[in-house]
């Protein structure tokens, strides 16, 4: 990155963690690139993502890819897979897996899914840049203690924390099972990625290892939630197994509990463009570990065609 590219990424746009809690408009677009008809997404697909700040794609992945994929999640989660201490986030309370970061160095299989076109060629588009791996990672939410996850924008601890300059990453979640209304699914405020919300409260050290499990800093008061909800409303990501869903790094999003006995599994993907390169965190005193903020990549990601499994 040269000098002038440095000193306009570390130019904070979005400043958060304040004393209070202040709301701004969107400085920069959702779609960064002009829709064609070689597009890997139709105009109405594109121009619902703009509106809605997230898209969800039915019948990506086949039913054959699907069950290669979770065949590989459970061997993961089994505890016979060699993953790294340091990559295991376990439900609060209990033992069973929450989270498997850097899901793409653990796993070959998944390392092909990132870099598949009809997710990371959708996503390259939409950012109109070549793409990387800011983070990936396995979700599973059990079936009857399955924890919810607070509302919050990932951009705001992204560019608080890691150090990401701009709204310029989309995430995308590629449900390994059915996730319908009642076992967790992702909750959406549709058109909230169009406002920053600065959150209150200075960052904590080491704020990661209990965000991990329950995020309190970088959450947008009870106000600040009620006022989008009753502008926005909420939208809940529902699909069979090998839907994806893509949302926009802005967009208000969370997730209740799982009490029912049907547990909910994805693989989940943070594509953020490769002129967005993370810098110094913007309020906090040291970038969060590597395992949730990719700091050096080497590339690009090479996007790939053709059958997974």
């Amino acid at each position: 990155m040269t000098q002038s590219a440095f000193d306009t990424a570390n130019h904070d746009d979005y400043p958060t963690r304040l004393p209070t809690e202040k709301w701004q408009e969107r400085k920069d677009p959702v779609v960064w690139g002009n829709w064609t008809p070689e597009a890997p997404l139709t105009r109405a697909q594109t121009e619902s993502f703009e509106k809605n700040g997230y898209l969800v794609l039915k019948d990506v992945f086949s039913p054959a890819e699907v069950a290669a994929l979770q065949k590989e999640s459970a061997h993961m989660r089994s505890g016979e897979a060699k993953i790294a201490e340091d990559n295991v986030i376990t439900e609060p309370g209990s033992n069973e897996v929450r989270t498997v970061f850097r899901l793409d160095e653990e796993n070959a299989l998944f390392a092909r899914l990132a870099s598949d076109r009809r997710i990371a060629g959708a996503v390259s588009f939409l950012l109109d840049d070549e793409v990387y791996l800011h983070q990936s990672r396995l979700n599973y939410k059990p079936g009857f203690t399955g924890k919810e996850f607070y509302w919050h924008s990932d951009f705001e601890t992204w560019h608080a924390e890691d150090g990401m300059p701009r709204m310029r990453a989309i995430s995308a979640s590629i449900l390994l099972t059915d996730n319908d209304a009642l076992n967790g699914p992702l909750m959406l405020m549709p058109g909230t990625h169009k406002n920053f919300i600065a959150c209150a409260g200075e960052t904590p050290e080491d704020n990661h290892k209990t965000s991990l499990k329950k995020q309190e800093i970088g959450v947008p008061s009870h106000d600040a939630l009620t006022k989008m909800a009753k502008e926005h409303g909420i939208d809940y990501a529902s699909g069979k197994a090998g839907t994806v869903v893509l949302f926009d790094c802005n967009t208000m999003h969370g997730s209740n509990g799982n009490i029912t006995p049907f547990p909910r599994s994805n693989a989940f993907f943070v594509y953020n463009a490769w002129s967005n390169r993370v810098v110094q965190p913007f309020a906090a005193k040291a970038p969060r570990p590597a395992f949730l903020s990719s700091r050096d990549p080497k590339g690009p990601i090479s996007i790939e065609t053709g059958k997974i499994g």
